[in-house]
Formats: C-alpha cells, sequence, structure tokens
C-alpha cells in the first residue's frame, strides 16, 4: 500500500514536471512568437529609410537647388532617387551622374551663359565663307513663301548639348537610368499632344536638354519621334515620380514663381513664366501633401534668365535649408558611411568605332564628314566633338541637330541625328559707313539647294553714297574639291595723295592730291579645299575690268584707266582668331600669288608678271583683359614691268581692301603706292567692359618699287603711324573711332567707321 501510494506520488511529480515543462515550452513558444515581429519590427524601423529627391524647373532661379544640395551633403544625407524638371533636370542629371554639389557650382560657374543663350558658334569653328557672312550681316531672317518668318527660338541649344555631353562623359553609355550613381528621372512635355513625357531612359545629355527646353529661348528636342519641351509646361514638380521610384520620404525644392502682378511682368519670359505657373500653382496644394521635407528658397528677386547672379541665387538655396537642418540632419545619422565626390572631373576621349547618320535628302555624307571634320577610327576629344558640331550648325541648314554617343565593341558609335532646315531663302541685312566708301545699307538674299546638293548661292546689294554689289555661289563638298563663283563690284569718289603713276602726273600738275572715280568688276570662279583639316587652299582664275578716271583735269577730265584683265591665282589661308576685329585669341595667315595673263591694254602698257603677297598676326590675351596682336605683311611684283593700277596702296582704315588697299595708321586714305612694301603692326587692346575697348596701334612700313631686289627693305622703315582710339562690338557690327598721327605729316587723321565693312 504504501509501495503504491509512493508509486502514486512518484507518477505525480512526473505529471507535474511534465506540465511544468511543457508550460514553460509553451510560454517561451508563445514569447518567441509574439516578441520574433516586434524584434523583426525593430530591425525594419532601425533600416534606413529611402530618400528621395525632387527639384522644380525655374530657369536660372534653379541655381538653388546647388545650395541646398551643399547643405545636405554637409548634413551627411545620402540622397537615393532624383526627380527633376528644366534646371532641376539639369542639376539633378549631373548629381545623379556622380557630380557633388561642390563639383556643380564650379561647373556653372565657368559656363559663360550669354554664349548658352545665343547658341554661340565660335568663330574657329566657321569655315571661311561663314565667316565672311558673320562679318557682313547685322540681321537675318527667314523669307519663305514670300514671307519674312522669325526663328523657332533664341537658340538650338547645341552649346548647351555640347557641355552636357562632355559633362556627362562617364556614364554615356548608361541607357537606363535607374542604374546611374543615383536612379533618376526628368520630366518633358510631347508639345504636339500637351502630354507629360518621363524620361527614364536614353542618353543623358539629352534627355536634360529636352527636359530643360525653354519656350522661345531653346528650341524643341525631339526624341524617339517626339517633339519634346520644357517639362515645367505640363509638370514643373514630379513628386508623383519619385514616390514611384521608391522614395519613403521626399524632399523637394520649389523654386517655382508665385503669381506676379503687372509691376513685375515687365518681359517676355517672365509673362511666359507666368502662363505655365498658372496650373503648377494650383496642383502645387496637392503635391505638397506627398512632400515630407519641403524647400522654398526665396528667390522672387531672381528671373529665370538671371545667370549672372548665379552667386546669390546659390546662397539663396543654402539659406532656405538652415532653418530645418536638425531635421534634415536626423536622416543623415545612418550606420552607413556616406563619402562625397570629391574626385578631379575628368573628361576623356571617344575612340569612334562608327560614325552614323540618318538619311539627308539635300546634303551627303561627305558634306557632313567634311564639316565634321573627323571620320570613321578617329579618337578625338569632346572639344573636337564641340568643334565638329559647331560647324554643322555654323551652316544653317538644319533646324535641328541631335547626337548621342552608344557603345559598340567596347568604343563608341557617334550616331548624328539632322533635321533638315524647310527654310532655304533668307534676308540679310547691315549698315556700314566709313571714310572711303562713305555710308551705305546692305541688303542680301541667300539661297540654299539652288542647283545641286550643298550649294549656297549669295547676293548682296549696297545702297549709299556708292553703289557696291557681290555675287557668290558655292557648291560646298567638304572633305573633296569644292566649287565657287564671285562677282563683285565696288565703286568711290575719294580725294588721294597717289595718281597710280609713282606722283609722276601729280608733279606735272604740282598738285598734292587729285579727285578720283574708281571703279572695279571682278569676276572670279575657283576651286578650294580644306588642307590638313585646317588651311584652305584655293585656286582660280579671274576676269577684272578697271576703270580709273578724274574728272577736275585737264577740262573734260582724264581717265587714267579702262581695261580688262584676265589672271589665274592660288591661294592658302588659316584663320583661328576668336574675333575678327577684337581678336583674344588665335593666328592669321594668308597668302596667295596671282599672275595677270592679257589685258585690253588702254594705256598700251601691259606686259604679263605676277604679284605675291602674304600676311601672318598672333593674338594673345594677358591679365584678363589685356590683349596684344602683332601683325606682318609684305608683297612684290614678280616681273620686268608692273601695272601700276595693281600696285600696294596704303593708308586709312575701316574700308574693304580690296584689291591691293591695305590699312595704315597715319596716312590719309590711299597715300603711299608702290609694287612692293614690308609693314608691320602692333596693336594693344585693353576691354574696359564688356564689348568696350580702348587700344592703341603703331605701325611701320617700307614701300617702293623693286623693294626686295635692292635689300632696301631691311633698312630703317620709310612710314610710321600711330592710333588711339575706342571700339565697341555692336549688334550692326564694331563700332570704331580713332585719331591717327604720324612724325611725317604735319596733321593726323580722324577715323570713324559703323557696321561690318563691304
Amino acid at each position: 500500500m504504501l509501495k503504491q501510494e509512493k508509486g502514486k506520488r512518484e507518477k505525480g511529480k512526473v505529471r507535474k514536471k511534465i506540465f511544468y515543462s511543457t508550460l514553460s515550452f509553451v510560454f517561451w513558444l508563445l514569447a518567441f512568437g509574439l516578441l520574433h515581429p516586434l524584434a523583426s519590427f525593430s530591425q525594419e524601423t532601425k533600416k534606413r529609410p529611402k530618400i528621395g529627391l525632387v527639384l522644380s524647373g525655374g530657369g536660372a532661379k534653379g541655381f538653388a537647388h546647388i545650395g541646398v544640395l551643399k547643405v545636405l551633403e554637409e548634413a551627411g544625407v545620402k540622397v537615393d532617387y532624383i526627380a527633376g524638371t528644366s534646371m532641376g533636370a539639369v542639376v539633378g542629371g549631373l548629381y545623379a551622374s556622380g557630380y557633388s554639389a561642390t563639383q556643380i557650382d564650379s561647373i556653372f560657374y565657368h559656363t559663360d551663359f550669354d554664349e548658352l543663350l545665343q547658341d554661340y558658334i565660335p568663330r574657329a569653328s566657321k569655315s571661311f565663307y561663314e565667316k565672311h557672312n558673320d562679318q557682313m550681316y547685322a540681321l537675318t531672317l527667314p523669307f519663305n513663301k514670300l514671307k519674312i518668318g522669325i526663328p523657332i527660338a533664341l537658340s538650338k541649344g547645341m552649346y548647351n548639348y555640347n557641355l552636357l555631353s562632355k559633362l556627362t562623359h562617364k556614364v554615356r553609355h548608361v541607357s537606363d537610368f535607374s542604374k546611374l550613381p543615383i536612379p533618376f528621372l526628368c520630366i518633358a512635355t510631347d508639345i504636339e499632344k500637351g502630354e507629360q513625357v518621363t524620361l527614364d531612359h536614353g542618353y543623358l545629355a539629352q534627355a536634360m536638354l529636352a527636359s530643360s527646353a525653354f519656350p522661345s529661348l531653346f528650341s524643341p528636342v525631339e526624341i524617339d519621334g517626339k517633339l519634346l519641351i520644357d517639362g515645367g509646361v505640363i509638370n514643373n514638380y514630379p513628386v508623383e515620380e519619385i514616390r514611384k521610384m521608391g522614395a519613403d520620404i521626399v524632399i523637394g525644392v520649389d523654386v517655382q514663381d508665385d503669381l506676379k502682378d503687372r509691376n513685375s511682368l515687365k518681359d517676355a519670359t517672365r509673362i511666359l513664366v507666368q502662363i505655365t505657373n498658372l496650373d503648377m500653382i494650383k496642383e502645387m496644394k496637392e503635391k505638397l501633401k506627398l512632400t515630407d521635407i519641403y524647400i522654398k528658397p526665396d528667390v522672387s528677386g531672381y528671373g529665370v534668365i538671371s545667370f549672372s547672379e548665379g552667386r546669390e541665387i546659390i546662397k539663396k538655396g543654402e539659406e532656405a535649408v538652415f532653418p530645418m537642418y536638425e531635421e534634415i540632419k536626423k536622416l543623415g545619422n545612418t550606420s552607413e558611411t556616406y563619402k562625397v565626390t570629391t574626385a578631379k572631373i575628368t573628361y576623356d576621349s571617344l575612340t569612334l568605332k562608327n560614325i552614323s547618320i540618318n538619311k539627308l535628302d539635300n546634303y551627303t555624307r561627305s558634306y557632313i564628314i567634311g564639316k565634321l571634320r573627323f571620320k570613321n577610327g578617329s579618337r578625338i576629344s569632346y572639344d573636337d566633338l564641340k568643334k565638329g558640331i559647331n560647324t554643322i550648325n555654323a551652316t544653317q541648314n538644319f533646324s535641328r541637330i541631335s547626337y548621342t554617343i552608344e557603345g559598340k565593341e567596347g568604343e563608341d558609335e557617334l550616331k548624328l541625328s539632322l533635321t533638315e532646315n524647310p527654310i532655304k531663302t533668307y534676308l540679310k541685312f547691315g549698315i556700314h559707313y566709313d571714310g572711303l566708301y562713305k555710308s551705305a545699307v546692305l541688303a542680301n538674299i541667300t539661297q540654299k539647294k539652288i542647283l545641286f546638293k550643298n550649294d549656297v548661292a549669295s547676293f548682296d546689294l549696297g545702297l549709299g553714297d556708292n553703289i557696291r554689289y557681290n555675287l557668290d555661289y558655292y557648291l560646298d563638298n567638304g572633305f573633296y574639291w569644292s566649287f565657287g563663283l564671285k562677282s563683285r563690284y565696288n565703286a568711290f569718289n575719294q580725294n588721294v595723295t597717289t595718281d597710280f603713276r609713282n606722283g609722276e602726273l601729280l608733279a606735272q600738275l604740282g598738285l598734292n592730291s587729285i579727285n578720283i572715280d574708281f571703279q572695279d568688276l571682278t569676276n572670279q570662279a575657283y576651286m578650294q579645299t580644306v588642307f590638313i583639316q585646317k588651311f584652305l587652299l584655293g585656286v582660280g582664275i579671274e576676269h577684272k575690268f578697271l576703270k580709273i578716271k578724274s574728272d577736275n583735269l585737264i577740262g573734260s577730265g582724264t581717265t587714267f584707266e579702262k581695261s580688262s584683265y584676265l589672271s589665274i591665282f592660288g591661294y592658302m589661308k588659316y584663320d583661328s582668331f576668336d574675333n575678327k576685329f577684337f581678336p583674344k585669341e588665335g593666328w592669321l595667315f594668308s597668302g596667295d600669288i596671282q599672275s595677270y595673263l592679257h589685258s585690253s591694254d588702254y594705256t598700251k602698257e601691259f606686259s604679263r608678271y605676277s604679284i605675291a603677297k602674304g600676311e601672318i598676326a598672333i593674338a594673345k590675351s594677358f591679365y584678363e583683359k589685356f590683349t596684344i596682336k602683332l601683325e606682318s605683311e609684305a608683297g612684290f611684283a614678280i616681273g620686268e614691268n608692273s601695272v601700276h593700277f595693281f600696285d600696294f596702296i596704303l593708308g586709312g582704315y575701316g574700308f574693304n581692301t580690296i584689291n591691293n588697299f591695305r590699312h595704315f595708321y597715319g596716312y590719309d586714305y590711299l597715300s603711299i603706292s608702290a609694287d612692293s612694301y614690308i609693314k608691320s603692326c602692333v596693336t594693344l587692346d585693353y576691354e574696359i567692359f564688356k564689348k568696350n575697348h580702348i587700344n592703341f596701334a603703331a605701325n611701320f612700313a617700307t614701300a617702293a618699287d623693286g623693294l626686295f631686289e635692292n635689300g632696301n627693305w631691311l633698312s630703317k622703315p620709310t612710314y610710321s603711324g600711330y592710333a588711339i582710339g575706342y571700339g565697341l562690338e555692336s549688334i550692326v557690327g564694331p563700332v570704331e573711332i580713332k585719331y591717327s598721327w604720324s612724325p611725317e605729316l604735319s596733321k593726323g587723321y580722324a577715323y570713324f567707321t559703323v557696321g561690318f565693312a563691304f
């Protein structure tokens, strides 16, 4: 019995142990089951939230984004996604591609926004034909179906595009923007459908350009068959898109204008911004609900083109973040190490496996390649690419120019997309005044594709004190030989101190000067090509009719010359001056020889002979605003008897230097003549403020018949002259006034010129 009771007690203890063990197991099981989600939740709450950054459009006011990014970096905030519109797309795209805020600040600081807005094309990128055009006309208007048009925009945006392509070199083969160092998208507007286009793939530079193509300032950008303009028209604050990308916390930077009153709407850009902002301001109430941290810099005092005040605007962005700095800094308290990019900005070269060009109706591949100045297999820098694109742009033959750089077999493929300009006719206008030809208004009509692909015809008519004309026809074949025809008529009436007879006639009549009527009709046919991609090399044949007479001599007047001449010529030229009239950098070389083979011989004195001449000049800037320009030139006759009507004639400044007329300070127009000469000139120019110059020049020359045959050209210069002047780069061309003097003369001369010489 005791045994049984003992056994029962033992079994009871076992049951109790099993019960408590089971109870303990259940307890821990329940505890683990309840606490495990909490533990997981705790770990999740410690995981860093994904941060999205929205950058609105606003033109130059978007500089404030840079200031905001600087403070975010200082606070240790790592941005995981970026969505931007317009300037927000440009700043955001650069940040997403790997640049730091400080680097972007440096990029924008060194950008010339005047050149950006004007679609600046460096003079060195233009052909000699296009340089000539730039030095002739103050206004160019498209002309179609007897109607004068206006350009679609102030700029094609090519300066901007070339810059963005260069800056995004390291990610040029990344076509999926989610795979950039920071996933990115931007917004553009389909101008034909009025719809939003989200750009999250393609060529980054092109997407940024399309998103920032502000109407009237920049031309639309074509991507995948869609014609795109500034995304600010449709969605200037893409907060919904940043949420869809996966952002847990959204920081929004808003540089949009509030509605302005009439006193603030004083220019076209402000009115356009007001129009685009009407719907945006209404939508912002809903967009703000999706924004966790809203930053609105005070940029109300700036406009969309206030680029010159960029430093101030960046500061406004920094100031806008400071009131919420502590809140933002909490987002930077992560266990991860966040390092701001500090690497030096470098731009690598491109190795072109292939250059592809879309099909064109009016221009050949050789024409385009000739303008690019590089071919398949070339290794080029981004500056080479920019020069090539600028050269194409300078032709005005294409209304839209775009390109992408894609990977191909470990190298690069340049895909060039050109839209031919439907406008083939242009009206151009200019004005000019100088002391020789006097005043004139220039009217031009230019017609492209008149007979063949790649051709252009141009006719200038100068109406004023002396009628003049220029007729040009040019067939441009790029790297291959190009062909041209020219016809030119010049006339003037002037008191001069040369009689084209070495002073014989003046001595006989006892005069110091005579009044002459000068007429020159010149016709040329020529062919030319680009030699080693720099020098222009050409040959041609010329017919010239020359008439020189004076009505105040010997009764009814005297005709000195009335002959036609036939000659052949050859030339080589190079010109890299950044500005013809006020160069700061570059050099120039020109050399040619002309052989006169036949004449109708009015004076009965003609015999075959040749003229050779050359010129070299270099310009170099120092201390930013000072420029020194050195020039040297010489010419001489080859043959026993030269035609004195084609002698080198020096004197005066600012006129069109036809035949062998040359400028020379200190002397009146056309004062010194001889069949040979050598001249040097040094000019010191100081740009007192933008496009306003004061300068001093000194020139020296020796001129005499047979100068280089007797060694006299090595002796002390026979003639010298000095000039001090003021020059303005105006919309109609250079405006200059100079006072000049010579130690050899008792009086000085003033030269006044307005506009481009023709």
